[in-house]
């Protein structure tokens, strides 16, 4: 029998005081999984026999928050001391479209077990920390198995994205290869992944892309012609490979919109981010970012301090960054000039320019275009000149400047 150890997660105020409400619960999913791999555990999910009208009552009678946020398939978020759960009934598919299930519920473990996606989803933990596995998941999780429960194809047919997912989850809990009946059913359902919504698969790629290492998965999403399926290109998967290797490296976090980047063709960047953007319906920020990395400058390891002082005024140490951290995936061999420009962005005070354009006017330039081409000028002089902090000679270049124009 498998036993977790007492966890925080398990031990908190809210959670005790949940789990005495329900009486009948079981923690489900994501939280056994991370805890018996020794990973963070984030959110917190139960499972409850108990039908969703009478869920509400147990929370209602015990003082704690009830939210219907999916009702209709069982799901109550409960609120406890600000923190959130969701509790959903156990239950069965009744019917499915590859996108969204009618349900029934259940009071059987076994049958809700049967429903899940893969076997390490499909575990559950009482209050006492026994583990609760009917579909052999502990065994795959050790053995680093990304398997399917049940029939892969019938998984897949009812939500399309567990295509995704299969590669997603392999990426960050699989050892070794792909499981090979999972791969082969989800190639011969690919064309399924056009009945999902842009948003959906956004946040699916983006999560696997986040993986410390996500070149396997995407490799075999590639070979198999699923990849060609979410992504409007040629992928440039050993440009994401270096990527990976530089920040495992650099110790840089795992970041799924620069990962997404540095997988786009670079002599196509632009009508790809664009096109992307709108298939994916990625949120205005996403979006802004990702085509942001397509404009110019970018670095190289041969610029000179004054240079990379130049660029982190000119994009602030966040833009910066993102364009050294691509960078970085497209030239190895210059780790001790990358670590520089690292330490001068992670360090940068920006220095003030102090003309505006009231300096331009009281210096006899009238209103119009003209005011901006000059500060621009000076501003340009004063970046090449080491952001000269003389007063005096910002107002000779400004009167230089002026000239010029006239």
């Amino acid at each position: 029998m498998t036993r977790l150890l007492p966890q925080p997660w398990m031990t908190t105020p809210p959670a005790l005081k949940l789990m005495a409400a329900l009486g009948e619960a079981r923690f489900v999913g994501g939280a056994v999984r991370n805890t018996l791999l020794g990973k963070p555990v984030t959110d917190v999910d139960i499972a409850t026999p108990h039908a969703p009208d009478k869920v509400c009552a147990l929370l209602e009678a015990a003082d704690i928050k009830a939210v219907p946020t999916g009702i209709a398939h069982g799901t109550i978020t409960a609120v406890v001391a600000g923190m959130p759960f969701e509790v959903t009934t156990l239950r069965r598919d009744v019917e499915t479209d590859g996108r969204r299930a009618v349900v029934s519920f259940t009071r059987d473990w076994a049958l809700d077990a049967q429903r899940r996606d893969f076997t390490m989803n499909a575990l559950y933990a009482d209050l006492s920390g026994e583990v609760f596995d009917s579909v052999g998941g502990v065994a795959d999780l050790e053995a680093g198995k990304v398997r399917f429960v049940g029939d892969p194809v019938t998984r897949i047919r009812e939500d399309y994205l567990r295509i995704l997912r299969l590669f997603r989850f392999h990426a960050r809990y699989g050892k070794g290869p792909l499981d090979g009946e999972a791969v082969y059913a989800a190639e011969k359902e690919k064309k399924g992944l056009a009945r999902l919504s842009g948003e959906r698969i956004a946040k699916e790629m983006l999560k696997l892309l986040e993986a410390e290492n996500p070149v396997l998965a995407i490799n075999a999403m590639l070979q198999t012609g699923i990849l060609a399926e979410v992504l409007p290109c040629e992928p440039d998967v050993l440009r994401l490979r270096r990527l990976a290797a530089a920040d495992a490296a650099f110790e840089f976090s795992p970041d799924g919109i620069l990962r997404l980047a540095a997988l786009l063709p670079r002599e196509k960047f632009m009508l790809v981010a664009q096109v992307l953007a709108v298939r994916w319906k990625l949120s205005n920020v996403q979006r802004d970012r990702l085509i942001d990395l397509a404009g110019a400058p970018q670095i190289t390891p041969f610029l000179t301090t004054g240079d990379v002082a130049k660029l982190l005024y000119r994009l602030g140490p966040e833009r910066f960054r993102d364009r050294l951290r691509l960078a970085v995936a497209g030239e190895t061999r210059a780790d001790a000039q990358w670590r520089t420009m690292l330490e001068m962005a992670e360090n940068w005070d920006r220095p003030r320019f102090s003309l505006t354009g009231d300096d331009v006017l009281a210096a006899g330039v009238p209103k119009g275009p003209a005011v901006g081409r000059i500060l621009d000028e000076v501003e340009s002089w004063w970046l090449d000149n080491g952001f000269t902090p003389d007063t005096n000679a910002l107002h000779q270049a400004l009167q230089a400047a002026i000239q010029k124009v006239r």
